[in-house]
């Protein structure tokens, strides 16, 4: 099978070729073709990838072509981020400069993100589905809740969100109440509800046992929950469910804006300098190694230019990952991420496991972004929520859940007529709905400072220049 990785000189690319690269991938990859409109960092990332090269992995190439990626591809992942990591810098700097939270995904940040990326998004689903109709396109680009969303309108069924945050945090719930002793894998039925980046773990069961009041009641339990340590045991018994780490700028909007401020650097202002020095890195062991004629070699051990291409990775990825939403951290303790989290995996396990689903038709239950239908009802029908799904080989199937209603119902639509005023915003060239979007979203409070926000991101970025110009 072809698997085609679009943003292909993504820093995480390599986490993905070891997953599907691995001996016990449940799912045969012949070729991965990797895709990047930037050549440099295609080879950087070639190179990490040729360290890590095994015995029997697929064959991978590299091309700056679209057509060429996805032509004949069966799966299409994708993670592009228009604008480079500077984009996401201004995002969060004209946020904040406004008193408003600056992040990449959630708030104003994660709209503007959105605006500039869904031109592009939509003109790449219309390639795929002229070249590779019948692909699946697996979506990583974020914020993933708007991009599957309006993705669906020109791929339909064939595109599914995935992230790896809920799953992540139904495992640690399954291993805090267990000390343990039973993996995500062992809970036999869980109740999670929400968008991308806003949800709620309301129950999980292990042998038939709801397990979750258990865990709210213990505090030593409680110790092994990432966002529970964010917003704290008081908090996350009060709601009676585990929420996704991504609540916390809603739940502690302030505290997040005040730490970010405090801290001179924002959390893309950090990967912009640590990937610049990255990718600076290789480029200039590559050209050190063409000048002096060395032969590129292969494998973890090598001293050669993919052996130091893999370690400069290895190292630069552990100090991102401890450093995930350092802001919700403790003073003095923002690098001080479990190292049970930072060596858990990501997104790419979630991607194979979804991959090997939908190919081998072995069923599968995971948490995914796909049209709510009427999983959640209070929402529309055609709009993408996260909900748990099982997947086999005649495609993906949201679970019935417990109603929803309170708080939860309520910012969810709230969010939601968000994320489709975005939707519809960017396929009208509307600058009236993108304002519209801004000053309805629960994190801006006040419609004069969402157009401040609006004339903000219209002047930092080209995309929207073009867009909402006059």
């Amino acid at each position: 099978m072809k698997l085609a990785i679009l943003g292909g000189g993504g820093f995480r690319v390599p986490q993905v070729y070891q997953a599907v690269a691995a001996a016990s991938a449940p799912v045969r990859i012949d070729a991965l073709v990797l895709y990047d409109q930037d050549a440099q960092r295609l080879e950087a990332i070639r190179a990490v990838i040729a360290g890590m090269a095994v015995v029997g992995g697929p064959e991978v190439t590299a091309t700056t072509s679209l057509e060429e990626a996805v032509t004949d591809a069966d799966f299409i992942f994708c993670a592009i981020r228009v604008g480079g990591a500077q984009g996401r810098t201004r995002d969060e700097r004209v946020a904040l400069d406004h008193g408003v939270l600056g992040q990449e995904t959630t708030g104003p940040g994660g709209l503007a993100y959105a605006m500039r990326t869904l031109p592009v998004m939509l003109d790449i689903a219309r390639t795929v589905q002229r070249l590779a109709p019948q692909a699946w396109f697996i979506n990583f680009t974020n914020p993933a809740g708007i991009v599957t969303e309006a993705l669906r309108t020109v791929l339909g069924e064939r595109v599914v969100g995935i992230c790896d945050t809920p799953i992540g945090l139904l495992r640690r719930a399954a291993e805090a109440v267990s000390s343990g002793t039973v993996s995500s894998r062992a809970v036999e039925r869980f109740d999670y509800v929400g968008l991308n980046h806003l949800g709620w773990l309301r129950s999980f069961e292990v042998g038939g046992v709801d397990r979750l009041p258990e865990l709210l009641a213990s505090d030593a339990a409680l110790e092994g929950i990432e966002e529970a340590r964010l917003m704290g045991f008081d908090w996350v018994r009060a709601l009676g469910a585990l929420p996704n780490e991504y609540l916390y700028y809603y739940y502690f909007n302030r505290e997040a804006v005040a730490r970010i401020l405090s801290s001179g650097q924002t959390r893309g202002e950090f990967l912009l300098q640590q990937q610049a020095g990255f990718y600076a890195e290789l480029a200039a062991a590559a050209g050190a190694a063409a000048a002096g004629g060395e032969p590129a070699a292969s494998g973890t051990d090598s001293p050669g230019t993919e052996g130091a291409a893999l370690a400069a990775w290895q190292r630069t990825k552990h100090e991102r990952e401890a450093t995930y939403m350092a802001e919700g951290r403790p003073e003095g303790q923002e690098d001080a991420r479990d190292e049970a989290d930072i060596d858990a995996g990501g997104y790419q396990q979630v991607a194979l496991d979804l991959m090997a689903a939908l190919a081998t038709g072995r069923s599968a239950t995971m948490i995914l972004n796909v049209r709510n239908g009427s999983t959640v009802p209070g929402l529309p029908e055609e709009c993408v929520v996260e909900v748990p799904c099982t997947v086999d080989a005649d495609g993906i199937h949201p679970h019935e859940l417990a109603p929803v209603g309170g708080h939860m119902l309520g910012l969810m639509q709230t969010v939601k007529a968000v994320e489709q005023l975005v939707i519809q915003a960017v396929i009208q060239r509307d600058a009236t709905l993108a304002w519209k979007a801004l000053a309805v979203h629960p994190l801006v409070d006040s419609v004069a400072v969402a157009k401040q926000l609006l004339d903000g991101y219209v002047e930092a970025h080209p995309q929207l220049q073009e867009l909402f110009g006059d």
